[in-house]
């Protein structure tokens, strides 16, 4: 049960995170291109990074399931999605499997394009 309240409450500050970092972007810059998108994904993907390195080591805070739990899966995953795609190619890429990372950042994209392209049809047919 531990787990799930660590999840929640790190969604919820990370959705607050979202919420104001996209707004301040938003006022200062203008949303004709998606600064404040790019910028979460681009800073969540850094902290993961840094998350990732942190957790490898046992001592580490991160190590703890319950915060990794907290500062991963609930705030990052609700501030951005783009932080475990980046670490887990990272991962790939780390590992050795070059083609195996190729594929999932091609077929991560493809799909993600394709699925946002038949929502944005399916919407436009139920308006």
């Amino acid at each position: 049960m531990s787990g799930l309240i660590s999840v929640m409450l790190g969604s919820l500050l990370g959705a607050i995170a979202r919420y104001f970092v996209s707004g301040f972007v938003a006022r200062r810059i203008g949303e004709t291109f998606p600064w404040g998108t790019l910028l979460i994904n681009v800073s969540g993907a850094f902290v993961i990074g840094i998350f990732g390195a942190l957790a490898e080591n046992k001592a580490s805070i991160l190590a703890s399931p319950d915060n990794w739990l907290f500062a991963v899966t609930g705030f990052l995953g609700c501030y951005t999605t783009v932080s475990s795609f980046s670490l887990q190619s990272l991962a790939l890429a780390r590992d050795g499997e070059r083609v195996r990372a190729i594929s999932y950042v091609g077929s991560s994209v493809v799909l993600s394009l394709a699925a946002v392209a038949l929502g944005f049809a399916l919407g436009d047919l139920i308006k």
